[in-house]
C-alpha cells in the first residue's frame, strides 16, 4: 500500500465522493413522483440505495494501492476479508447491473469471440466479456489483488475465477462446501473451519495486515444483523397488501450481498426497515389492488425486471416471496460471533443451492403457506443450472401437494438474447386465466 493511494482514497472517500454525491443530486432534482399505473408510491429509500451503491462502485476505482482488493463469489465468507479491510467487489452483482443496463448481452458476445461458450453462465461471460473489453456501466472496476470463491452455489465459479486467476496472474483461494445430500457431518464442518483458518496466512500476506479475531467478531456479529434485518424486510410482505414486491427486493438485496458485514448495509436495511413497517402500519401496498399474490423462484431476469414488475401489476398481482432473495436471511441463525469459523462454516455450506431438492421443496412449501401465496412463476434460466435443475417436478410436486397454480418461464439471468418474448407472454396469459377460475 503506497502513501499517495492512501491519499487519494481517502480525499475521494471524505471529500471527492460527498462533492458528486451532492452534486447529483443537484443536477438530478426530484421533482412529483410520477406514477405508473398499478402501483402506490415507490419506497422513499431508493434514492440512498442508489447513493451507497454508486458511491461503493465509486470509490472501487481508488482502492488498489490503499487497499487490498478482491473479487468475490456471492455464496463466499466474506466476513473473514472484512477481518483484513479487503476492498469487495462481486461480480455476479456486476452481472446483474449489466443486464439491468441492457449491456449483457454485449459483454456475453465478447467473451464467446474470445472462445467461451453460450451455453455458460451469463455472468461469467460477462464478467470476461469485461476483462477483455474494459466496457461496465460501473465507469471502471478495480483489478483485484485477489480472488475469493467458493462452490457452494455452483461448480462454475471454480472455473470462471481460475481462467481470472490465469488472465490477473494473481492468487485464487477457494472455500470448499461438502454438498448436502444427507445432513453434514462433523467430519464435514471440521474440513471447512480448517479451511477457513488456513486462509489466515495467506490473506495476511496478501493484505499486509495481521489478523484480529476480535476485528472478525465484530464483522461477524454486523453480518448476522444485517443478514437479520434482511429476514425482517422479506418478513413485512406477509401483511395484506405487502409494502413492496419482490421486483423491489431484487434491487434492494445489493448491499447484502455487496456490503455484507459493512455497517453502511445495516444502517440502510434499518431505515427500509422502517420505511415498510409505517407503510403496513398505514396499510399502504406496493399495488394499489393486490388481488392475487405469487411466489418467484430462480433469480431474476434482470432486463425484464421493470416490464414484468408492470404486467404482473396490471393484472393486480403481486410477488410477495421468492427463493432467491430468502437465501441472504435463511442461514441467519447460524451465525455466532463467539465462534466465527465454526458459524462461518455452518452459514456458508447450508445455502439453497448446496442442499438437495427435498429442502428446496420444504422451503417453497413454507413460503406458500406463510406468505399466502396464490400462484407460482419459475424462472428456468439457461445460465443457472444447479438453480433450474428439477425445477418441472418441483412443479408438479407443489400443483399436486397444494393445487398453486403454477407457470414456468424459459429464460436467462442477463443475457436478453434467448428470451422469447411472444412464448413468455403466451404461457403467463394462460397462467393469468388460470388464477381467475
Amino acid at each position: 500500500m503506497t502513501f499517495l493511494s492512501n491519499l487519494k482514497y481517502y480525499f475521494m472517500k471524505d471529500v471527492g465522493a460527498p462533492v458528486i454525491m451532492g452534486y447529483s443530486k443537484i443536477t438530478h432534482k426530484r421533482g412529483p413522483v410520477k406514477l405508473n399505473p398499478g402501483f402506490n408510491p415507490p419506497l422513499k429509500c431508493r434514492h440512498r440505495l442508489r447513493e451507497i451503491m454508486a458511491r461503493h462502485y465509486f470509490l472501487s476505482r481508488y482502492a488498489p494501492g490503499a487497499k487490498p482488493v478482491a473479487w468475490v463469489t456471492s455464496g463466499a465468507p466474506v466476513d473473514i476479508l472484512r477481518a483484513f479491510d479487503f476492498y469487495t467487489v462481486y461480480p455476479e452483482n456486476h452481472g446483474a447491473l449489466c443486464g439491468a443496463q441492457k449491456m449483457g448481452s454485449t459483454l456475453c458476445e465478447i467473451a464467446e469471440a474470445h472462445g467461451y461458450h453460450q451455453d455458460l453462465c451469463a455472468y461469467a461471460r460477462i464478467d470476461l466479456g469485461h476483462y477483455f473489453s474494459g466496457k461496465t456501466p460501473a465507469g471502471r472496476l478495480p483489478k483485484p489483488d485477489l480472488l475469493f470463491a467458493s462452490n457452494n452455489i455452483c461448480q462454475t465459479v471454480v472455473y470462471w475465477y481460475k481462467a481470472l486467476a490465469h488472465y490477473y496472474r494473481i492468487p485464487l483461494i477457494l472455500f470448499d462446501t461438502p454438498y448436502h445430500f444427507e445432513a453434514l457431518s462433523e467430519h464435514d464442518f471440521f474440513y471447512m473451519v480448517r479451511q477457513l483458518e488456513a486462509m489466515i496466512p495467506k490473506l495476511e500476506q496478501i493484505s499486509g495486515k495481521k489478523f484480529e479475531y476480535k476485528t472478525l467478531q465484530s464483522r461477524v456479529r454486523v453480518g448476522k444483523k444485517t443478514s437479520f434485518t434482511w429476514g425482517q424486510i422479506l418478513g413485512t410482505m406477509t401483511a395484506r397488501p405487502a409494502p413492496m414486491t419482490i421486483f423491489d427486493a431484487f434491487i434492494h438485496l445489493a448491499p447484502v450481498v455487496s456490503l455484507r458485514g459493512l455497517p453502511v448495509a445495516l444502517d440502510y436495511y434499518q431505515i427500509l426497515l422502517a420505511e415498510l413497517q409505517e407503510r403496513v402500519e398505514k396499510g399502504i401496498g406496493a399495488i394499489t389492488h393486490e388481488r392475487k399474490r405469487l411466489m418467484w423462484d430462480n433469480i431474476a431476469i434482470w432486463y425484464k425486471v421493470r416490464d414484468l414488475s408492470n404486467l404482473f401489476a396490471s393484472h393486480g398481482m403481486n410477488f410477495v416471496t421468492d427463493t432467491y432473495t430468502t437465501a441472504w436471511a435463511e442461514t441467519n441463525r447460524f451465525m455466532d460471533e463467539q465462534d466465527p469459523f465454526a458459524s462461518l462454516a455452518k452459514v456458508y455450506s447450508q445455502v439453497i443451492l448446496n442442499k438437495n431438492l427435498n429442502y428446496r421443496l420444504q422451503l417453497m412449501e413454507r413460503l406458500i403457506r406463510e406468505f399466502q401465496v396464490d400462484g407460482l412463476v419459475i424462472h428456468s434460466a439457461r445460465s443457472c443450472k444447479p438453480y433450474s435443475v428439477g425445477q418441472y417436478d418441483l412443479k408438479r410436486i407443489l400443483m399436486e401437494r397444494l393445487g398453486i397454480s403454477s407457470v414456468i418461464i424459459e429464460a436467462d439471468i442477463a443475457d436478453s438474447r434467448v428470451y422469447a418474448e411472444d412464448q413468455t407472454r403466451i404461457r403467463l396469459d394462460a397462467f393469468f386465466e388460470s388464477l381467475e377460475e
